[in-house]
């Protein structure tokens, strides 16, 4: 990864404080080798908005540069909230004002992504504190962390169709890469993940219960790093570090994204149309027949234009580089603070409270054959404008630093076949390889027992 690629002296310039900005809405602390960054707006839930990323991007790139700084940690003030998203209802206002105030909405998200990218292709260890609610804006401050510890508090979402809106923040990069459909039934519906299914959909790589987290940032600010030392030897103690500090997985808290409710979510979000994944859940049968009819509600109060946008980013978001990610979200981004929904979205959910009138008002508006034409402008980068331009040249087409977190769908298939193990003997060889790691045994054998045929002590087939 490389370092910031710009000055901090130009940097301070680009965040340049505005009329307005609170003086205290980011703490700052250093402590030996540790630098925080404490998002300071408990009663407003952390909402991130332009001020706090002002002073938050030229810190990082600051520190970026320094020797003495080893380890970063990102958290938020109070027990509610890491950060519960963007402040939207100040761009909301903003949009009413006409072409001058999109502007202002445009600049906003260019900090923003500027931001989550630093982040994203950050030169120091960097650890989220996902304790409490995380969702949208603070999902963009965590989710492309190497290290990102949910506890029994963490809320995690991603709420953007919900108020006429898109999954932002790097969601084209990350909600795709997911297991199976998973990621697109997150960002079609917001649905909510709470505590130790954050950790095991993924999204944490630790789980610790929120008492531990003042000591862990004791702990951190005490390591010592060689000049000599790599990024990955320096993850590694972190990683060690962290799971010091482990102190068992809830046990009234079952895996939700699994068994039978995740065959029915890639059965049902794997089609490339909202019209196929709307007949899909009628469909549904069984056990599984009334999560479908709660979705199928759900979906039907969404946006329509944001959900046919946001599935046609869920399927061609895996395929952009983290750098396009950003570059092309912003221009999402523009054309959504241009078009009726968000406005709408956002002054009739969260400010006005009644229901939103959307336009197009349903889903059934929008005919299958006319759905491409409605989205196809949202993806379209225009030439004749300037494009988001990045703090650094960073830029890579899968996350760079080691999987922390349970193993992947994927990595359990690769051992599956292989086609000499058993169930039993897959999931002993990864609690091994992972040392003992809490939760890898639970996930695993999740997996193991969704996809793979025969019984537990034969050797079974991987299905699809």
């Amino acid at each position: 990864m490389d370092p910031a690629q710009i000055s901090t002296q130009r940097a301070v310039g680009l965040f340049k404080p505005r009329d307005g900005d609170e003086p205290e809405d980011v703490l700052f602390n250093s402590l030996y080798g540790l630098r925080s960054i404490e998002l300071n707006r408990p009663k407003k839930l952390n909402a991130l908005n332009g001020s706090m990323i002002r002073k938050i991007a030229p810190r990082m790139l600051e520190w970026s540069k320094s020797d003495m700084a080893n380890v970063i940690v990102m958290k938020g003030a109070g027990e509610k909230a890491f950060c519960a998203g963007g402040d939207v209802a100040q761009l909301a206002q903003w949009n009413k004002s006409g072409p001058e105030g999109q502007e202002k909405s445009k600049e906003y998200f260019a900090q923003e992504y500027q931001l989550d990218h630093l982040i994203a292709t950050y030169n120091k260890p960097y650890i989220a504190f996902m304790d409490g609610i995380t969702m949208g804006g603070g999902v963009g401050l965590s989710i492309h962390a190497p290290f990102r510890i949910a506890t029994e508090r963490t809320v995690f979402a991603m709420p953007e169709t919900t108020i006429g809106f898109f999954p932002d923040v790097g969601a084209s990069f990350f909600l795709p890469r997911m297991p199976g459909f998973v990621g697109t039934y997150l960002a079609l519906t917001s649905s909510r993940l709470t505590g130790a299914n954050v950790f095991y959909a993924g999204i944490a790589t630790h789980y610790l219960h929120s008492t531990s987290l003042p000591r862990l940032e004791s702990r951190l600010a005490e390591l010592r790093f060689q000049d000599y030392d790599d990024m990955d030897t320096r993850l590694a103690a972190i990683n060690a570090t962290i799971e010091e500090f482990v102190t068992g997985l809830p046990h009234d808290e079952p895996i939700l994204l699994g068994g039978e409710l995740r065959k029915a979510i890639d059965r049902c979000f794997c089609h490339d149309s909202v019209d196929q994944i709307l007949r899909a859940l009628e469909e549904e049968k069984g056990a599984t027949r009334k999560w479908a009819e709660e979705t199928l509600a759900t979906l039907h109060k969404r946006s329509p234009t944001a959900v046919h946008v946001t599935l046609r980013q869920m399927r061609i978001g895996a395929k952009w580089s983290i750098r396009d990610t950003f570059v092309r979200e912003h221009a999402i981004a523009s054309k959504f603070m241009a078009s009726h929904d968000f406005t709408e979205g956002v002054s009739a959910l969260l400010i006005d409270k009644r229901p939103a009138n959307w336009q197009p008002a349903s889903l059934e508006a929008i005919p299958a054959d006319q759905s491409a034409k409605l989205t196809e402008d949202f993806f379209i980068v225009p030439r004749d404008e300037p494009q988001l331009r990045l703090l650094t040249s960073a830029n890579y087409d899968e996350y760079p630093y080691p999987k922390f977190g349970v193993p992947t769908e994927v990595e359990v298939e690769k051992k599956a076949m292989l086609g000499n193990m058993t169930r039993s003997q897959i999931v002993d060889s990864f609690v091994q390889e992972r040392n003992q790691k809490q939760g890898v045994k639970e996930v695993v054998q999740e997996i193991v027992d969704r996809k793979m045929t025969g019984g537990a002590k034969a050797v079974g087939k991987w299905t699809y």
